[in-house]
């Protein structure tokens, strides 16, 4: 790694970057990462895992204050947001640190270049002045909350979903007692939910006439909508912003229906960018597309054939997602790709991803939607039962939610999976598994489930293709 010179050079430092970094290395590679903002990237700094950490000191808060349980009296749980907070930043940084700085010092061949990364030419990248070579080169960026184009907005203070950073300006540290979302997406929602049963007054505003419009079940959206609505967050849907302002130390967000909504803090949730804007793309021959995502072909090589993308900056290519999972994988497939013949290369395979949302009750999903199959010549089955027919929901007394099952009403071969209900991020990766080896519905009603468990919510969704579930008793067939 003389001279300024390595095998493959990472613009970014997040779970894409690292995955190919190590593989790299483990090829006898030497191989570089870049950083402008924490090393680690969204998820591990101020996504996924610390927005899980404080969701669960929500839950703690609220199953106290609301029992589910009629003889368990409930009580008001003392906290300090502030300190919540504080062992959010501990546990990032510890797991910053064991993670991911930690692997760099087990590897002679990764480096880390702290800076702001742009093309020079096709062979070299600058950071911050320091010329870096390589011979091939990997873009991911991942991406950044983007804000739509509201009248006022440039003059208010509001936050992204990058309040639950570590160690930064933007960083939330002092409780909100009232908060304005846009957006109702899955982020929206999971923190909306979490600062309700933390204690602040919440109002999400969607522009359609439902949350999780797009890419989801309409049975999905409308059972998670019922059950925010029900605990206590208020979701106005339709809901087109006009303008915002300032209201002395809030805001006021006025709706194009002439309503009026104000909170002590705004919270814009609109979805994300890729994070490829002005890093010299062109110089080394990189295409993007309109929407800033980097083309690639199935082997994640861009229109440059030394220049490899993976992550968030590919957007929902090769029906990609925005996920941390599906950047690992890839990136690991980038550094295989990136140094094998063009005949030894694998194309990345994004048919069964799963996703969740941390609400309560949960969201799993996995495979294709009704709509999404019927587009894709399947003639469909399509199965959805209650929580309510699930053994296990009633025993731990949370029968909030259904498992919807999508399957080719020809052949029974299962294309897709939606729950929501307790534990179903865990569940989804049983339907997961199947849909991976091409299981069918009889496969789904042959496998033996532990009893009660969340999990028999698939085996009882098979059952209903060829009988009535409510009229069956515990464990038959």
């Amino acid at each position: 790694m003389q001279n300024g010179r390595y095998d493959l050079v990472i613009l970014g430092s997040g779970s894409t970057a690292f995955a190919a970094a190590l593989r790299a290395a483990e090829m006898g590679k030497t191989a570089v990462m870049t950083e402008a903002r924490t090393v680690g990237g969204t998820c591990v700094n101020r996504g996924c895992l610390p927005s899980k950490n404080l969701i669960e000191a929500a839950k703690l808060v609220h199953e106290a204050r609301h029992p589910r349980y009629p003889e368990i009296e409930p009580c008001e749980v003392k906290f300090d947001f502030g300190e919540l907070v504080r062992q959010k930043d501990d546990l990032i940084s510890d797991y910053r640190n064991e993670r991911y700085m930690g692997r760099l010092d087990e590897s002679e061949n990764i480096e880390i270049v702290e800076g702001w990364v742009s093309f020079l030419d096709e062979g070299a990248v600058e950071v911050d002045g320091r010329r870096i070579e390589g011979e091939k080169f990997l873009v991911a960026l991942g991406s950044t909350p983007v804000a739509p184009e509201i009248e006022g907005l440039d003059e208010v203070p509001y936050m992204t979903s990058d309040l639950l950073t570590s160690e930064e300006d933007m960083e939330l540290t002092e409780f909100p007692e009232s908060l304005v979302i846009v957006g109702g997406g899955y982020i929206a929602l999971e923190l909306g939910q979490m600062f309700y049963r933390f204690g602040s007054r919440v109002t999400i505003l969607e522009r359609s006439d439902q949350i999780l419009k797009h890419g989801y079940e309409p049975q999905v959206g409308r059972a998670v909508q019922g059950i925010l609505r029900e605990e206590g967050v208020d979701i106005w849907t339709d809901a087109k912003i006009r303008r915002v302002r300032r209201v002395g130390e809030g805001v006021a967000v006025e709706l194009e229906s002439g309503e009026e909504v104000r909170a002590e803090r705004l919270l814009v949730s609109t979805g994300r960018r890729p994070n490829t804007e002005g890093i010299g793309l062109e110089k080394a021959g990189v295409e993007t597309n309109g929407h800033g995502e980097v083309l690639v072909d199935e082997f994640l090589r861009t229109s440059a054939p030394h220049v490899f993308a993976a992550g968030d900056v590919i957007g929902d290519q090769l029906r990609s997602q925005m996920a941390t999972p599906v950047g690992a994988r890839d990136g690991a497939v980038v550094a295989e790709n990136a140094f094998a013949d063009a005949a030894e290369m694998r194309p990345v395979d994004h048919s069964v991803i799963p996703r969740a949302i941390f609400t309560e009750p949960q969201v799993g999903i996995v495979g294709v939607t009704e709509e999404e199959a019927i587009a894709r010549g399947h003639r469909c089955w399509c199965g959805t039962i209650p929580m309510e027919l699930v053994p296990r929901a009633g025993a731990i007394r949370d029968e909030r939610g259904l498992i919807k099952m999508v399957a080719d009403a020809d052949t029974d071969k299962v294309l897709g999976v939606s729950m929501v209900g307790a534990n179903a991020a865990e569940v989804i990766h049983e339907a997961a598994m199947a849909l991976r080896f091409g299981a069918t519905i009889e496969d789904f009603v042959d496998m033996i489930h532990v009893y009660p468990t969340m999990a028999e919510a698939l085996k009882i969704a098979a059952i209903s293709r060829h009988k009535d579930p409510a009229k069956l008793s515990c464990c038959a067939t």
